[in-house]
């Protein structure tokens, strides 16, 4: 073998462990090899035929695994309707007229049903989703651990406790992240999912007019992009559910453009932008902006942690039969 094929092997194998990490718990890389074996494909495709419909709903499928995991573990308890023994987290204020997707997980479940019954918990089927969104729109893939089981009870006072706010000030949202197990590196690492997807104008106007009751703009954004967002959310009521590109130069493709806009002062979100104004977070971020492999690598690394928060494995929970509710 050459030294340009030994080094690219021994890259790719590096890569491919990084990625791997070992076994913990009752997860398990093959855990479906035997009892559903297409499941990937299932998912796969599923996820492509959303993108493909709307390219906004890999951000959003991204997003819905994000707010799972954040509110007691990845459990599935996002996708439960309410019924009249709890109150469930689709109409908490981090998600209410904001999380997407709930009918893609649901035709993918109808699918994976059909093909491997009772066998696949909807949590996996969206921890799965989230990884394809990502790779589908041009970014990393990784490994995963497989077997998690289905959450029995779901709490909207929690989802609005427990989901990291862009209003919060950097410190509150490390402390967020902290208490499930994650650390500052993951913040940085997993805001850069903002690469994709949009964001409603209520989540960052007061940037715009009234940053921090001033009665002015956020001095930290830049004078071209504050231009463009007042255009797009005017001062009224009435823009409040109006979108912008949480990366207006490569909105759809997932790749490190978005710590490019934030070196540049361009941000969306008050949380995101403040990621440069401590120096841990913006010497991480001065990397990502230089190092795109980098970045790759870190994500997956950190989507890797997120999806094992709290999971549910061998008797516990449940292989619900329809995402929406318990069985």
């Amino acid at each position: 073998m050459d030294p340009s094929s030994l080094t690219h092997s021994l890259l790719s194998l590096f890569v491919l462990l990084v990625l791997s990490p070992p076994t913990t718990g009752q997860l398990d890389y093959k855990f479906y090899d035997s009892t559903c074996p297409n499941l990937t494909k299932i998912v796969r495709y599923g996820v492509w035929s959303a993108i493909t419909n709307e390219t906004r709903m890999a951000a959003s499928i991204l997003r819905l695994h994000f707010h799972d995991c954040f509110v007691n573990g990845c459990d599935g308890s996002i996708l439960l309707d309410d019924t009249s023994s709890f109150t469930g987290e689709k109409n908490a204020g981090p998600n209410r007229n904001s999380a997407r997707g709930f009918e893609v997980i649901d035709a993918i479940k109808a699918n994976v049903e059909n093909s491997c019954p009772s066998t696949v918990s909807c949590t996996d089927i969206l921890t799965l989703a989230a990884r394809e969104a990502v790779y589908l729109t041009g970014g990393p893939y990784w490994s995963l651990q497989l077997g998690r089981r289905d959450g029995t009870t779901a709490s909207q006072s929690a989802a609005n406790q427990q989901i990291p706010s862009p209003f919060e000030p950097l410190e509150n949202i490390t402390a967020k992240f902290t208490s499930k197990g994650l650390e500052m590196k993951d913040v940085v690492v997993l805001s850069g999912a903002h690469t994709i997807g949009f964001a409603k104008c209520s989540s960052f106007k007061p940037r715009l007019f009234n940053f921090n009751s001033t009665g002015k703009p956020d001095p930290s954004l830049g004078s071209s992009l504050l231009k463009d967002l007042q255009g797009t959310c005017p001062d009224q009521d009435s823009s409040d559910s109006n979108l912008a590109p949480l990366d207006p130069i490569t909105t759809n493709k997932f790749d490190n453009v978005y710590y490019k806009n934030l070196v540049s002062s361009s941000g969306l979100l008050q949380s995101d932008q403040a990621l440069m104004g401590d120096s841990n977070s913006a010497a991480m971020v001065n990397n990502y902006n230089k190092y795109p492999y980098l970045f790759a690598r870190d994500f997956g690394q950190s989507m890797v942690k997120m999806g094992s928060i709290g999971v549910l494995t061998g008797k516990d929970g449940e292989i619900r039969k329809n995402c929406h509710v318990v069985n």
